[in-house]
């Protein structure tokens, strides 16, 4: 059994379907690439998953359990984390702060506070500036802040979109690298990425979604070798 199962998927906004019968897989420890153009249903799929929209049809399972009806805040303390699209960090709150929202779940403050060293280990800019707003640090600081507040909240499954978007290529760097070892640490990875060239090297396994619908999925070699993914995504066409 997979960590997390998908699926037939079906989400819509109003009239507007975004999701069509999507299915897809991610086992214990397995970092999976979800690459498509804007519109496609990417984040919509995310949302999905951790409980920020409800699907009209099938299903979503996560270590055996049927996710139907529960709300993304009991989602998120069985282990499934989520650095949305756009960060979402708390701008009047410190760096600090933020990072304890991101524990408020765990019982165990000793557990919490020695998480927010760990993501400060992983990245120092943090730990130099606990006391500063999280509203006043450059793009790329916040991106790391989102990307600790969610580990901070220990999770087995973590849902990132577009955690490179807007990013200077040093930052983008370190936060894959950062994305790489969590795969390797055993926490499964879902990652919704513009470059799909960064995500598809990264990747065990990638899903190419294309108008709310899986089109091809393969290895991360087998879809960055393909035709169509290499002309759409790679601008090798």
């Amino acid at each position: 059994m997979a960590l997390l199962e998908v699926r037939e998927l079906g989400a819509a906004y109003g009239p507007i379907r975004a999701l069509d019968g999507v299915s897809i897989d991610v086992d214990a420890g397995e970092l999976v690439a979800i690459i498509g153009a804007n519109g496609a249903g990417k984040t919509t799929l995310l949302l999905a998953i951790s409980g920020i929209v409800r699907p009209r049809s099938g299903s979503v399972a996560f270590d055996g359990r049927d996710l139907a009806g529960l709300p993304a805040h009991q989602i998120m303390r069985l282990g499934l984390g989520h650095a949305p699209e756009g960060r979402r960090i708390f701008p009047r709150l410190s760096v600090r702060e933020n990072l304890e929202l991101g524990g408020q779940a765990r019982s165990d403050r000793d557990g919490v506070r020695r998480d927010i060293d760990e993501v400060c280990g992983l990245f120092p800019v943090l730990g130099q500036r606990l006391g500063q707003l999280g509203g006043t640090l450059s793009g790329g600081e916040q991106q790391m802040l989102a990307l600790g507040r969610a580990l901070v909240g220990r999770p087995r499954l973590l849902l990132l979109d577009e955690p490179s978007l807007g990013l200077a290529p040093l930052i983008v760097a370190r936060i894959f690298e950062v994305v790489a070892a969590l795969a390797s640490r055993g926490i499964a990875v879902v990652l919704v990425e513009q470059n799909a060239r960064a995500a598809l090297r990264l990747a065990g396994r990638g899903y190419v979604l294309e108008t709310g619908r899986i089109t091809l999925a393969g290895s991360g070699s087998e879809l960055a070798g393909d035709r169509r993914v290499r002309e759409a995504y790679l601008g090798e066409g």
